[in-house]
C-alpha cells in the first residue's frame, strides 16, 4: 500500500512503534470507549489479520480488557508499569547498546563456574 510523500519524508525506520504500542496508545487516548477489533485495526493501521494476536497478548498482561466483541484499555497501573519498563529498557539500549544473548550466557556460565 503506498504512503504519502510527507509520511515518506518524515519516516524514521529507527523509531518504529510496535503494533502493541499503537493499540495501547489508541486505547489510552480513547479510554472512555470500547472498540471492535476491526475498528482498532483501522484506527491504528494494523493489518486485520494481525490485530487479534496483538490484542490477545495485551489481554494476557491485563493491558486491555475484552468483552465480546469489544476491547478497551485495561488496568491503568499495569499499562503505566509496562510503559515505564519499555521506556527504561529503550533508554538503556540507547545508552549502553542492545543486550547480547551470548554475553548473558557467558556471564551465567562464569557465575556458575561452568565452561561450555
Amino acid at each position: 500500500m503506498p504512503i504519502g510523500i510527507d509520511e515518506f519524508d518524515s519516516h524514521d525506520p529507527d523509531e518504529r512503534e510496535t503494533n502493541a504500542e499503537r493499540v495501547i496508545g489508541f486505547l489510552i487516548h480513547n479510554r472512555d470507549k470500547a472498540y471492535k477489533a476491526v475498528e482498532i485495526a483501522e484506527a491504528t493501521g494494523i493489518n486485520e489479520n494481525s490485530i487479534h494476536p496483538v490484542l490477545k497478548r495485551l489481554a494476557d498482561r491485563d493491558l486491555v480488557r475484552h468483552r465480546e466483541p469489544y476491547w478497551a484499555i485495561g488496568d491503568l497501573d499495569a499499562v503505566r508499569n509496562a510503559m515505564t519498563f519499555a521506556s527504561t529498557a529503550g533508554f538503556l539500549d540507547e545508552e549502553l547498546g542492545p543486550e547480547s544473548r551470548e554475553e548473558w550466557l557467558a556471564a551465567a556460565r562464569n557465575e556458575t563456574g561452568r565452561d561450555e
